[in-house]
């Protein structure tokens, strides 16, 4: 994609999201290189508060490293990263949550034998003192967490002190993405989310990611599912041989020509 067609598609998309519109993330020209394998290749990506983009293109395109990039797993060789308007450069995953960006991989990073609050608070524990000397779990704070975190995501299950293990897929992500905005995430990266979900769950999987769009949180949306990505995405930016192939509104695309984009066809 020449420079000129990258800076009518943003621009494009600036005006879409609203004149004078900020983005929450700015990536601009980054370079990641492991030894001699080039995995980025001067990749930039706009994302502004409520909108929902998505990251498409084969295995191997890059969307994995430039989502660890983001998020602080690894560092860029060249280029910047702007969050809200700031330059940042994340050394650990812990410093980009600090700042609100969460991820949320396949694996959803639950422990299974735990209730809703207890994943919610997983390693930042609440805790209160017994009699002004023993600290315990402040088992009630979890609980009105839980309850507070999923009624935000119009979320119901039967007993929410259940262990997340006995729950489906889609309430599992569900869980997952509560934990994400109880901490005040701004930007969700979401990797995968739909992938070995049935029909009916990656339905439920939608609504939430459009739930999260109308509360104004910004969403990468990685996903092989072109009907996912056509049903919730604002935008869709392809990658190729970790460069990018090409960025589109969802409007002025179509399915054919996103594959055409991501096999270089």
């Amino acid at each position: 994609m020449s420079v000129q067609t990258q800076t009518a598609s943003r621009a494009a998309s600036h005006a879409a999201v609203g004149a004078g519109a900020q983005p929450i993330l700015d990536v601009r020209s980054v370079y990641k290189r492991f030894g001699g394998v080039e995995a980025l290749k001067g990749i930039s990506l706009q994302l502004y508060p409520g909108e929902v983009v998505a990251l498409a293109g084969d295995n191997g395109a890059g969307k994995s490293t430039l989502i660890k990039t983001i998020s602080g797993v690894h560092q860029a060789d060249e280029g910047e990263i702007l969050f809200a308007g700031e330059r940042v450069s994340f050394a650990t995953p812990e410093a980009a949550r600090a700042h609100g960006i969460e991820t949320i991989y396949q694996d959803l990073a639950l422990a299974d034998n735990l209730s809703i609050g207890a994943n919610i608070f997983l390693g930042r524990e609440p805790v209160k003192k017994v009699l002004g000397l023993f600290p315990v779990l402040d088992r009630g704070a979890m609980a009105k967490a839980a309850q507070e975190t999923m009624a935000m995501l119009d979320f119901h299950v039967n007993r929410l002190d259940a262990p997340v293990g006995r729950f489906s897929g889609g309430q599992r992500q569900a869980v997952a993405i509560g934990r994400a905005i109880y901490w005040n995430a701004r930007v969700l990266i979401m990797d995968e989310p739909t992938a070995a979900l049935g029909v009916p769950e990656q339905r439920k999987v939608v609504s939430l990611i459009k739930t999260l769009k109308a509360q104004g949180r910004a969403i990468i949306f990685i996903s092989h599912n072109l009907q996912d990505i056509f049903a919730v995405s604002d935008r869709i930016v392809v990658m190729r041989r970790g460069a990018l192939a090409g960025e589109r509104r969802i409007e002025d695309t179509n399915h054919d020509e996103v594959v055409k984009l991501m096999v270089g066809g």
